[in-house]
């Protein structure tokens, strides 16, 4: 069946997927290609293979609102060792140092405090920044100096879950672009003993939660029997925290051609436009100089 001939190309929607550890985020990806017989499908926010937990992927047209689903905040619980470091920041790595944990757990939850904020931070040399337009891992990989230059990262609360010295499990609400492995380390330094992460779970990502994850075993299930249609999330509500302003049918047949409609300030500079029977049309820009909204990506055509 071809794309333009099979039904589940005009799927537009959200899957949200319980990612279990050892599989890259690229391979649940392809598994839902494969599944859903969609072509156009892709994630918000890469999980290492060693992380396990909320990776959002969109379909169809809803691929479009990728740019603004990866830059929501996200939430993790890490598991950080103490007294050992490692050249990827975490347990996949070669061995650098080992020392001695002689911290209590006031001096501990006391370093996590200065790392709340908006602080700058150095992405780990084994990541897939581009330096130069190659990637930091191949040329770790190679044995080249890396020049990673920091980011302005924000971390809105660090919040000590278990402490097990020298493991600890911490709950992390932070920005998207942060490195958790770039945090462990970080974090080592400061206690002076060093540090690397063994473990990781997303538990968020902008406003979808564990709650709204599907495991990867159930939804494999789902496309063995055809009923993986129930797991798709409208796409109109992976933006569900931005305002929305519903259209008439005849609004929704300007925005569609990409004109203007009338609006009123106070709503937000951003909107998702919603028809009445609550399909995403476009996400919409308000320009106060004529009171419209300016259609800035439709989806309904």
């Amino acid at each position: 069946m071809n794309d333009n001939t099979n039904p589940n190309n005009t799927i537009s929607g959200v899957l949200v997927v319980d990612k279990p550890v050892g599989y890259t985020s690229h391979d649940i990806v392809q598994i839902i290609r494969r599944g859903t017989g969609i072509r156009r499908a892709g994630h918000t926010g890469t999980l290492d293979p060693r992380a396990s937990g909320v990776l959002v992927v969109l379909l169809g047209p809803a691929v479009r609102l990728s740019e603004y689903v990866s830059a929501s905040d996200k939430r993790y619980q890490a598991v950080i060792q103490l007294g050992t470091t490692t050249d990827t920041y975490d347990a996949d790595g070669q061995i650098l140092t080992n020392n001695p944990v002689n911290i209590t757990e006031e001096q501990f939850v006391a370093a996590l405090q200065s790392f709340i904020g908006e602080i700058e931070q150095v992405p780990p040399p084994y990541s897939a920044v581009k330096v130069k337009g190659r990637k930091a891992y191949e040329m770790a990989r190679e044995g080249e100096e890396i020049d990673l230059q920091p980011r302005k990262i924000t971390v809105y609360s660090l919040e000590l879950l278990e402490w097990a010295p020298p493991e600890a499990v911490i709950d992390v609400y932070c920005s998207s672009g942060t490195y958790i492995r770039s945090l462990a380390n970080d974090l080592g330094k400061m206690l002076g003993c060093g540090a690397h992460l063994v473990g990781l779970r997303r538990t968020k990502s902008g406003r979808f939660t564990l709650r709204d994850a599907v495991p990867l075993r159930k939804l494999k299930e789902a496309f063995e029997q055809g009923n993986w249609y129930q797991y798709v999330i409208p796409a109109a509500e992976a933006l569900s925290d931005w305002p929305s302003v519903e259209l008439t049918s005849e609004q929704v047949e300007a925005v569609r051609h990409g004109h203007r409609i009338p609006g009123k300030a106070g709503i937000g500079k951003m909107t998702r436009g919603i028809s009445e029977q609550g399909e995403l049309i476009a996400l919409l820009e308000f320009d106060p100089a004529t009171s419209e909204w300016q259609p800035k990506k439709v989806f309904y055509q």
